[in-house]
């Protein structure tokens, strides 16, 4: 059970260069649905970091209680409303992104878990699931069943539990981690100090990212981060492992005149064009 380092040298090997002659219609259409009353700035957060990755098109789909607040805070954002005002209660959409991520501030409302379970039984997209979406799957554990093959999960230690269940040593978290991404055929990303990717048996180990990350937000930065480099073709595991490598090396790069405890979610977001020029890109 020894994890891959990921560094430098490994995302090197995964990672390719934006083709210089590409346009937004080959970058990748992302997808990120949630939102609810009170909680907008989690799929703000998560939309601009999408846009910032590379992916040429992001939509939302979030209640109407939210539209103002997207359409002002990131005009280069397009939007989709519910039916409903203040949460999620019917998924509905008739555009072909390349990628979904699901959960950003959806909360738990009995109408928002309905809808999601049913968003399951039929999305044949690459999905990456977070936040409130982990959370559902642990209400109703039957839903794992429905994740199509390399979907991603994202959750914190809380919410791994909730999935997982309770462990009493770090060899016996990762081994009932290992058990579910085999039995589900998923891809984990243990959000963490430092974070580990389960790909069924293959473990792999962030070797970017401090203390700076433990600030509101800063996990849906990574949700949108990752599902822009799912849109943009890479396999489910290297758009994980680049998207957290990425992730923690924009709290790296912060300015050396940024503490880490003023640093927040938005300076991940602003950080992200020094973490690519950093890979040569």
């Amino acid at each position: 059970m020894n994890p891959i380092a990921v560094t430098r040298q490994e995302i090197l090997s995964r990672f390719h260069p934006v083709d210089p002659k590409t346009h937004k219609g080959l970058q990748g259409h992302v997808l990120l649905i949630g939102g609810s009353y009170g909680k907008i700035g989690a799929i703000s957060l998560s939309s601009k970091a999408a846009l910032r990755t590379g992916c040429g098109l992001v939509t939302v789909f979030i209640p109407k209680c939210g539209y103002t607040v997207i359409q002002t805070a990131n005009p280069e954002i397009m939007v989709l409303t519910d039916v409903e005002e203040n949460c999620i209660t019917n998924i509905d959409f008739s555009i072909k992104p390349q990628a979904i991520g699901i959960g950003p501030g959806m909360g738990l409302d009995f109408k928002t878990q309905k809808t999601f379970h049913s968003f399951l039984k039929v999305n044949q997209i690459p999905l990456v699931i977070d936040a409130d979406a982990l959370n559902s799957l642990s209400h109703n554990a039957a839903s794992c069943y429905l994740l199509q093959a390399k979907t991603i999960l994202t959750p914190h230690q809380k919410e791994l539990e909730r999935l997982i269940g309770n462990w009493s040593s770090e060899e016996e978290k990762l081994g009932k981690a290992i058990d579910f991404s085999l039995k589900f055929n998923v891809v984990l990303v243990l959000k963490g100090a430092p974070t580990i990717i389960v790909d069924g048996e293959k473990l792999y180990e962030n070797t970017t990212g401090n203390a700076a990350l433990a600030t509101a937000g800063s996990g849906d930065v990574l949700t949108g981060i990752i599902t822009s480099l799912l849109a943009q073709s890479y396999p489910a595991v290297d758009a994980a492992m680049i998207g957290v490598y990425l992730h923690g090396l924009c709290a790296d790069l912060r300015d050396e005149n940024s503490s880490t405890q003023s640093f927040i979610a938005s300076d991940i977001i602003e950080n992200l064009g020094k973490a690519f020029l950093s890979l040569g890109n």
